[in-house]
């Protein structure tokens, strides 16, 4: 109903005084990219499918431009977004353009892949076109303070790559066989995407390595090197408008690394979720650390 008040008032205001400037509508893209409440900031679809669509049925909109900063993080969460966009982009028929700023890796990459045409810094990381899998193996540390694990499985590999038993062969090699599968899909969206863009060797671009902007260019990952104001300008002129959107000030409780819960949950036993929060935002820090971020 909203969005039809504003279309409304957007047809009426242009029979009035003409057409309006061309607008743009900017949707930041920020943060490692993950299912709900796992980081303080992170990305997925369930948290973002209302600017998604708020920025493509914005009355009179131009064009929408994403400005993406995210070290990656969830294949699946990566592709539903890239998804929505393209759905939207196609239906209304809106130009999208991606903007890199200091990383637009690996998840964060297929999320560039939502524009028609990326753009990128000449000291951004791109790329990391690739899976990684990581963890711990705490077998030995167990043993040796006489801790006995007790594991009890219906199914042979339920607890495949458990951190506090031995490591199999098997369990490695099936682990392998599933990033080799991600990595394909992730690679399959890269060529339809950028198509005939791609210049470079495709064992270099689908290494998993990261590139400075204007190697990027170079390979025909990214189309170009400029700022999002810049570029747009360029594209529509000095009168283009644009329109941020952006999402809610944290509250107390997300700053502390607690989630979605209320900052009153503090007071009722919420307290004791602060190690699980304070793990998270380790967690975080190590996707940009990656990056040297």
């Amino acid at each position: 109903m909203a969005g039809k008040v504003a279309k409304f008032i957007f047809n009426v205001r242009r029979r009035l005084f003409g057409d309006p400037p061309p607008r743009v509508v900017v949707l930041p893209l920020y943060g490692v990219i993950a299912a709900g409440g796992r980081f303080r900031q992170s990305l997925n679809l369930a948290s973002y499918a209302d600017r998604i669509e708020q920025a493509f049925t914005t009355p009179g909109v131009s064009a929408v431009a994403l400005l993406i900063n995210s070290p990656g993080g969830s294949p699946v969460q990566s592709a539903m977004i890239t998804k929505r966009i393209r759905d939207l982009a196609a239906e209304k028929h809106v130009p999208v353009l991606a903007f890199a700023e200091d990383v637009a890796a690996s998840g964060g990459y297929m999320l560039a892949l939502a524009g028609d045409e990326i753009y990128a810094d000449e000291s951004s990381l791109i790329g990391s076109i690739g899976v990684i899998s990581a963890g711990f193996g705490f077998e030995k540390a167990i043993a040796k303070i006489g801790v006995e694990r007790r594991v009890y499985t219906a199914g042979e590999s339920k607890a495949m790559l458990d951190s506090f038993s031995a490591e199999k062969e098997e369990d490695v090699t099936r682990l392998k066989d599933m990033q080799s599968e991600i990595h394909e899909n992730f690679k399959k969206m890269v060529r339809d995407r950028r198509g005939k863009r791609l210049k470079g060797l495709r064992g270099k671009i689908f290494s998993g390595e990261v590139f400075t902007g204007p190697e990027s260019v170079k390979l025909g990952l990214i189309d170009g090197i400029g700022d999002l104001r810049t570029v747009l300008r360029d594209r529509f002129g000095d009168n283009v408008k644009f329109q941020v959107l952006g999402e809610k000030k944290p509250r107390l409780g997300s700053l502390l690394g607690l989630g979605q819960q209320s900052e009153s949950s503090l007071s009722n036993g919420g307290i004791a979720d602060m190690p699980h929060g304070m793990l998270a935002a380790v967690e975080e820090r190590l996707f940009w650390n990656r990056f040297g971020l």
